[in-house]
């Protein structure tokens, strides 16, 4: 359960649904709003989680290389500061940014990567479908297939940057790239694993966010539409409706 009270109550992480909001979410300028708010924070700027579903992009990682963008047709590509090679987020794919202060939470990279990695696997668990880490190759795996991906970046001590997490997803662009820099690397979403059950993104959302607290210890705040530190990401989402 996500907290109704102020985001600036002690111990509360701001908690935003952009694509509740505002549909699909661009990339390129929610990372620029990201990276400046990370380089902006101080000590008492609060921390912050992100969900939301991006607009069809390929991202490639810092040190991604070309040559792992095969085919992207009409799939705009986009070189960032994450981790990672290459991967592709659209409609169907859970994202979740956590902008958090590690030095404040007292916890370190790995940590944070095996952290969000287990709040996957517990979330996968809770709809039946067994899953499991792969040594050397961050994400989580369904019988070897990828089913989330990891790439975040640390600056200042802070996190951005985070996990994408296969829904119900059209999986076709993903044979446009060699995924996350692996040639032949297939990748499965919660709907094929789970087969004639079907999902429920929204209660797939609601058990990522609770293994998420869970996980970190996070108690995550919702804020009202006219909270200032909300529309720091708010503002940076295009609308396409005009």
């Amino acid at each position: 359960m996500i907290t109704p009270l102020p985001a600036t109550h002690a111990g509360m992480v701001q908690f935003t649904d952009l694509s509740a909001r505002h549909g699909l979410i661009d990339y390129a300028p929610l990372w620029h709003t990201m990276r400046a708010y990370t380089d902006q924070r101080n000590a008492d700027s609060p921390d912050h989680v992100l969900l939301l579903q991006h607009r069809p992009v390929f991202t490639l990682g810092q040190a991604g290389k070309p040559e792992h963008v095969l085919l992207p047709g009409d799939i705009p590509v986009l070189q960032c500061d994450r981790g990672g090679q290459v991967t592709y987020h659209g409609p169907g794919q859970l994202v979740l940014y956590p902008l958090l202060d590690l030095q404040r939470l007292g916890l370190g990279v790995r940590a944070l990567v095996t952290a969000l990695e287990q709040v996957v696997l517990d979330t996968l668990a809770g709809f039946q479908v067994s899953a499991e880490r792969r040594d050397g190759m961050p994400g989580v795996y369904v019988d070897g297939r990828k089913i989330a991906a990891l790439g975040l970046r640390i600056r200042r001590g802070c996190s951005y940057h985070g996990l994408a997490f296969n829904v119900d997803m059209d999986l076709e662009p993903f044979a446009r790239i060699n995924p996350c820099g692996y040639r032949d690397l297939e990748v499965t979403d919660l709907r094929r694993c789970r087969g004639e059950r079907g999902v429920d993104i929204t209660a797939v959302q609601q058990l990522l966010l609770d293994r998420l607290q869970a996980t970190l210890g996070l108690t995550l705040a919702t804020e009202s539409t006219d909270c200032a530190a909300d529309n720091v990401f708010s503002d940076c989402v295009i609308d396409y409706s005009s």
